[in-house]
C-alpha cells in the first residue's frame, strides 16, 4: 500500500459514485485496508484530494526538469511549457477532475483542496520570476515585484477553469488561451506597459 494507490482508490470511488467516500472507512473497505493502514499515510479524505492536485504538479515538474531542452528555455518558455505539460497530465483524469467542477463555485471549498499545490507553484514560479530578473524578461518594480507570483496563480487557476470548460477537439481553444495569456502577462512585467498604465492611475488619482 502507498500513497499512489489510495489516489486512484479515490479517485475510483468518485467515478463510480460520484461523490466522495462518506467516511475512511469506505474508502478503507474498497481498498480491503485496515484504517490505521491508511492513516500511516493521509489524516483524512481531504488530505487525499489536496495530495491529487499536488502530485499532478510534482509528475509534471519533474518530467520538466529531466528535460535537457527544458533547462535552456526562457523563464516566458518553461511556464509555457509547464502548462501545456500540466494540462495533458490533467487529462489523464478529466473525468474525476470534471466531477469536482461544481465546488469551483464554491471559492473557499476549492482554495482549500489546491491550497497544497498553491504553495508548492509559488515556489516553482518564485524560481521563473527570479530567472526573468536576471534575463531581463521581468522588470523588477518597487512593491509590485512581490505581486507577480499572485497575477501567475490567477492565471493558473483561469488556465484551470479554461480546461475544464473547453469542448474543443484535443482542447486546442485551451491550448490557445494558455498562449495568448502567458504572453499578455509577459508583456506587462517586461514592458512599460504596466509602468504607463501605474503612471496614468496616479494621474487620474492625484487629479482628484
Amino acid at each position: 500500500m502507498d500513497k499512489q494507490l489510495i489516489r486512484n482508490a479515490y479517485k475510483l470511488y468518485w467515478l463510480e459514485n460520484g461523490k466522495a467516500p462518506v467516511s475512511v472507512y469506505s474508502l478503507c473497505k474498497q481498498l480491503d485496508i485496515a484504517e490505521n493502514a491508511f492513516y500511516e499515510h493521509y489524516s483524512s479524505l481531504e488530505a487525499i484530494e489536496k495530495d491529487i492536485w499536488l502530485a499532478v504538479f510534482e509528475d509534471t515538474l519533474a518530467q520538466l526538469r529531466n528535460d535537457e531542452t527544458y533547462q535552456q528555455y526562457s523563464a516566458q518558455e518553461k511556464l509555457l511549457a509547464f502548462y501545456f505539460l500540466w494540462v495533458q497530465k490533467l487529462k489523464d483524469d478529466r473525468s474525476y477532475f470534471l466531477q469536482q467542477r461544481e465546488q469551483f463555485r464554491l471559492p473557499d471549498l476549492y482554495r482549500n483542496k489546491l491550497d497544497t499545490f498553491k504553495h508548492a507553484f509559488y515556489a516553482y514560479v518564485r524560481e521563473l520570476i527570479k530567472e526573468g530578473y536576471v534575463s531581463n524578461e521581468i522588470k523588477e518594480r518597487k512593491y509590485i515585484s512581490d505581486q507577480y507570483v499572485h497575477g501567475f496563480w490567477v492565471q493558473t487557476l483561469f488556465v484551470l477553469k479554461y480546461w475544464l470548460n473547453d469542448s474543443s477537439a484535443n482542447f486546442e481553444m485551451t491550448d490557445a488561451a494558455i498562449e495568448k495569456a502567458v504572453n499578455l502577462s509577459f508583456q506587462l512585467i517586461k514592458s512599460n506597459t504596466l509602468d504607463s498604465l501605474l503612471d496614468f492611475g496616479k494621474f487620474i488619482f492625484t487629479r482628484k
